[in-house]
């Protein structure tokens, strides 16, 4: 049987040297790689095996904690263990969900412990780490068996179209499944609501205007519309959400 693949993710190449050093001490595993952020982590990972990510939780770009959620989308995810400077109330959840961690600075005994125990990653598990981060930095979206990281900074609007919720920048426009009220909540210092059906996000708006709509369900009447900067297209605002106008 070949050896575990090991992915070694920590934004300082000193740890990451130390990590390398300790799993050839350990023996049985194979290092195949090194990432300093959870965004190069996951571009590594859409393009080799890896059986096992050590993954150091406080990055610049993208931290652990994120890159465990956005892990989700691959179609078989590695198994983790954490490593961490800081002993707090995130390691101790981390412990109640069997995720494992390595307390730095790591002892060879402890990481082969941790080696020889680490389990899946479960969807109950990561679903475990979201009260630990406010917010994420990127939306995971599932194109052709790849996993695409959309900076929440590039995002313009959200808008609910029946199963999925369109991720707009101003390049293209990506499929997301998930709940528009969710993503309300994740991003509400982001996004405000100006439809049942519509995120906008408030630093793109260029302004307000009444026009008459000629499709859809307020077809016909003069309404209330946001103006999106660099789109020439229009998001209607409901009156339910018109205060949003005065709050502008």
């Amino acid at each position: 049987m070949a050896n575990p693949r090991l992915l070694i993710v920590d934004d300082e190449p000193l740890a990451r040297q130390r990590l390398r050093d300790l799993v050839g001490d350990v023996g049985g595993y194979q290092v195949v790689g090194e990432a300093a952020n959870g965004v190069e982590a996951l571009t590594l990972l859409q393009q080799m095996t890896v059986d096992i990510v050590l993954l150091d939780i406080r990055m610049p770009v993208m931290d652990g904690i994120e890159l465990s959620h956005h892990l989700r989308g691959l179609p078989q995810p590695p198994r983790l263990i954490f490593t961490t400077a800081y002993d707090h109330y995130a390691v101790q959840a981390f412990e109640l969900n069997a995720i494992d961690y390595l307390l730095k600075p790591i002892r060879s005994e402890r990481l082969a412990t941790a080696l020889a125990k680490a389990m899946p990653l479960q969807l109950v598990q990561a679903q475990a780490l979201q009260p630990l981060q406010q917010t994420q930095g990127h939306l995971s979206i599932h194109e052709r068996g790849r996993v695409l990281l959309v900076p929440i900074a590039e995002v313009l609007y959200l808008r609910a179209e029946l199963k999925y919720v369109s991720v707009r920048t101003l390049e293209k426009t990506y499929l997301l499944e998930a709940s528009l009220s969710q993503l309300e909540q994740t991003y509400a210092a982001q996004f405000v609501r100006i439809h049942r059906n519509a995120l906008v996000a408030r630093n793109a708006v260029a302004g307000f205007e009444k026009k008459r709509i000629a499709e859809g369900e307020d077809a016909g009447e003069a309404v209330w519309v946001a103006l999106i900067k660099g789109l020439p297209e229009t998001l209607v605002v409901s009156r339910r959400h018109q205060h949003v106008i005065k709050a502008t």
